[in-house]
Formats: C-alpha cells, structure tokens, sequence
C-alpha cells in the first residue's frame, strides 16, 4: 500500500466526524430527493468543511460517496466530483475516508431500488469499481448504513424507495441488503486484501412494560441483530429466524447462499443517540408505538456490550450526539467519550469514536412536505405542564426556509441566511471534541 492513512488500529482511540450523507433520490422523478450534501451546502462547501474538520482534531471522517449520483447507469460512472473531495481529503489533509457507499438510497435506475433483482450485483460493481478507483487513497469502507433501519424506511413503512410495508416488504428489502453486503465486502477485498470493513448498524434497545407487547418487544430486538447475522452466516436453519425470513417471503436459497459465503467486517460500527435509541413499547391511543426515552450512557454501554458479546469483534461508536443547546451537547460528548474509555479498561476493543454530525442536518421530513417520517414517537411537553405522548408534528413548510428543520445535533450549528444560505458556526461541544482529541483535560 502507499502509505495511506489508516484508522481503527488496535489499542488506540480513532477520533472521527461524519458528514451527515443521507442520499436518496426517488424513482418517480416528480418526488423531491433527499440529499444532505446539498440541503445543508456541504456540496458547496465542502473543502471549507473538511478542512473543519480536520482542525477540529479528527483524524478519520465517515464520508458518504453519493451512490445515487455516481453511478449514473448500469455501466457508467461520474467520479468527478469525488476524485477533487478525496484529493483534497486524503492528499492535502492527510484524513482517512471511512467511505459510506450507500445512505439509505440507490441509484434512479434501480426500478425497484433495494428490492430490485438487480441490486446485489449493482452495489457490487460499484463497490468494486470505487476500491479500485481509489487504491492506495480509500481503504476503508462501509458497505451500507445502518440495514436494519433502511429495512425500516424502505420495506416496513414505504416512507423511501420502494416504498415497501409490513413484515414482507421488510425482507424484501433486507435479505438483497444482506445479499449486497456479503458481495460489497468480497468484491472490496478482491481489488484490496488490506481493506478494512468498518459494517454500520443501528442499535436497538427495545422494552416494555406490558406483557401483553413482550413478544413483540423479542421480535423487535431480534430483527436488530438479523442484518449482521446474516452478513456473518449466523442464520443457518437452526437459527431462531429463519423460519421466520422464509414466512415471510425470503428464498431458502438466498438464506443458504448467505451461509455458504458469510462474511465478517472487520470492524462493528454501533450507532447510538442517547434520547432517541432506546425505546419503550407501549399501546398509545389504541396503536401501539415506539416511544423514545433518554437513557444516557447506560444505554451506550448496553448498545457497546450487546454487539461485542454478540460478534467478538472490534467495534467503533460510528454515530452518537444529541439535539438540544450547546452545554448538553458537549455534556454527552464528555460522558459518552468518559464511558468509551471506561469500556476500553474494562477491555471490550472499541477502536473509534465518532460525532455525528459535523454540523446540523436538515431534518428527512424536508422531503416529504414537512411531515413526520420517523417510527417512534416521543413525549411531549405542554404549555400548562402536563405531557402526552404521540409522533413528531409537522416541522413546517419547506417553501418557509430551512430553520424549522435544522436539527440541532452538529458540533457546529448552522444558521440560515436570508439568502438562503447556511453559515458554520463552532459550538462549545467542537471546542470540547478538539480538547479530547488532542488528549488534554477538561
């Protein structure tokens, strides 16, 4: 190799920020796109972000590669404005790219996205021709974020392409994830047997204090684990799943080619909000729901612990903040990194740490005219001091301006211009992120 920067070696601590990336762009052209490099300017701006970021003290950022846009046909590939990104990144900055190849969308020409008959041997070829475009530049690689919450989007609730429901949408779409995966990674390590494969998932922290949603509660927490059990051949017959993929409409040979052929990452990325992951099963207004609570570090060490228990393998924290003002930012920046390093003594081998994001996203319900896109729902406060609990409303108009849907979870906030625009502006959580990862005190 030569000489490219690396991350997630052993015994030590990668500081790492990500660029919120979520790339979805619609079948049915009239549909708006979701794509975060352009809602919040990072298309524009993006050396003056990389170069934050790196001044910032992070020596690795997760980097969403726009698949959707890359690769423009079956056969065609449009790398130009990733080679100047990863010139700059790599060359100039001495970063290492952890390269996100697909954030919850594929591209266009996919008719039925991740359910398509064609989506194992697309994201393969892409998979394939992005490790050896950037050989010796890009080692390390994520093959998808986050399964079983593309699964959720996509299969379960028809919210993105292709717009799936129930159970059966659900493994439509993630038994070809799982299928893309294991040829993603194989085809990476054909082109670079040194390549690391840093596999990112969402953390699922499901209880109930109903009896009666127990057993849906299991399921819940099962279906967490299902993408990397299968990735890693885990979901052989005997597996306590298996008879439920083929109930629902998996081929036993897709099963079995999974097996055959499994695969393991290199590295586990966890990725867990400390008010948003963990989650209470409760029948709320006769539907029963998925209400967020705050669990702080407790869940954190719960999320680390149940896949290093689960996989014996090296992990990464590869998404965590919080939303709220500055001061409870950079709260659960010191107790989450305070937490990881208690970890580490302990001995559980986690390589990595990563705020995410860099600065403050556009809210997904941009793209669907303001309305609540998430699964759960949350508790609210009211003016006369009582709280109820329901989904997120609507965050607004579009057509008003972005402010509404700015959510407030970056080190560094955004603020809207007149103009339209989006400024940076460093918060005392980059202050703090820059204080940890030069290694000073508080």
């Amino acid at each position: 190799m030569s000489g490219e920067p690396h991350a997630f070696e052993r015994g030590a601590l990668t500081w790492v920020l990500g660029i919120e990336d979520t790339c979805v762009y619609p079948i049915d052209p009239g549909r708006p796109a979701l794509d975060e490099h352009v809602l919040t300017g990072h298309s524009e701006h993006w050396r003056d972000d990389l170069t934050l970021l790196k001044d910032l003290g992070a020596s690795a950022v997760r980097y969403g590669v726009s698949w959707p846009l890359v690769h423009v046909s079956p056969e065609e590939f449009d790398w130009t404005v990733l080679d100047e990104v990863v010139g700059y990144a790599v060359d100039e900055l001495g970063l290492t790219i952890v390269a996100d190849l697909v954030h919850y969308g594929t591209p266009p020409w996919l008719e039925r996205s991740f359910a398509d008959a064609g989506y194992p041997s697309a994201i393969e070829a892409f998979s394939s021709a992005c490790a050896a475009r950037y050989l010796g530049r890009i080692s390390h690689f994520t093959p998808l974020n986050e399964p079983v919450t593309t699964a959720s989007f996509c299969g379960l609730r028809g919210v993105w392409p292709p717009a799936l429901t129930g159970w059966s949408g659900w493994v439509a779409v993630g038994v070809p994830i799982a299928l893309g995966l294991v040829r993603s990674t194989l085809a990476i390590r054909a082109v670079n047997p040194d390549a690391v494969i840093v596999h990112v998932e969402a953390s699922t922290l499901i209880d109930t204090g109903d009896h009666e949603l127990a057993s849906h509660a299991r399921l819940l927490r099962d279906i967490g684990w299902l993408p990397t059990d299968l990735m890693t051949g885990a979901v052989d017959r005997d597996h306590p799943m298996h008879a439920w993929l083929l109930e629902h409409g998996a081929r036993a040979e897709d099963l079995d080619w999974l097996v055959t052929n499994a695969v393991e990452p290199d590295v586990i990325g966890v990725n867990y909000y400390p008010d948003l992951t963990p989650r209470h099963l409760e029948v709320v207004d006769g539907h029963m729901m998925q209400v967020s609570y705050d669990r702080w570090t407790p869940g954190l060490r719960e999320a680390l612990k149940g896949f290093a228990d689960r996989y014996h393998l090296p992990l990464a924290v590869t998404e965590t903040s919080i939303e709220g003002p500055d001061k409870i930012r950079e709260k659960w920046l010191r107790d989450s990194v305070a937490e990881v390093n208690a970890l580490r003594e302990e001995g559980v081998d986690i390589r990595g740490y990563t705020w995410w994001p860099l600065f403050d996203f556009v809210d997904w319900s941009w793209a669907a005219g303001g309305a609540n896109v998430e699964e759960f729902a949350v508790v609210k406060s009211h003016a006369d001091g009582t709280t109820s609990v329901g989904l997120a409303p609507s965050l607004g108009d579009p057509t008003d301006g972005k402010t509404a849907f700015l959510r407030r979870m970056g080190v560094v906030r955004l603020e809207e211009q007149p103009d339209g625009s989006l400024t940076r502006e460093e918060t005392s959580a980059a202050r703090a992120f820059r204080q940890l990862a030069a290694g000073e005190e508080r």
